[in-house]
């Protein structure tokens, strides 16, 4: 069985350090949506619409279901690092399997591939 050579050592290492330093990390998208009420006659159902908001809301999935928050500007701003962290954290991950496919290429050889 092949070792991965010592430019993917470093650069693995270099990924781990980089894990090392996230934080918190909150996964999901902050969007800004606006929406229509369910009262009758009100502004929202207009022609044409006057919808309310917009509302900032956090979507994630959780056991498999879209999940929908709404949160505050103050929120965001207190939490914008933690959304931050996760999508560095993601890149990282990828970062670390893609390295890893070609560590184990170099490793076995085009000649053992199935």
């Amino acid at each position: 069985m092949g070792e991965p050579g010592a430019r993917h050592r470093r650069a693995q290492a270099r990924i781990a350090s980089e894990l090392g330093e996230i934080g918190f990390a909150l996964p999901g998208s902050l969007v800004w949506r606006s929406s229509a009420c369910g009262t009758p006659g009100c502004r929202c159902h207009a022609d044409p619409p006057a919808l309310h908001g917009p509302y900032l809301s956090w979507t994630r999935a959780v056991a498999g279901k879209t999940v929908t928050r709404k949160i505050t500007e103050d929120q965001q701003r207190t939490y914008q690092g933690w959304f931050d962290n996760a999508r560095r954290l993601h890149r990282l991950v990828t970062e670390l399997q893609a390295l890893s496919l070609q560590a184990f290429e170099q490793a076995e050889g085009s000649s053992r591939r199935s």
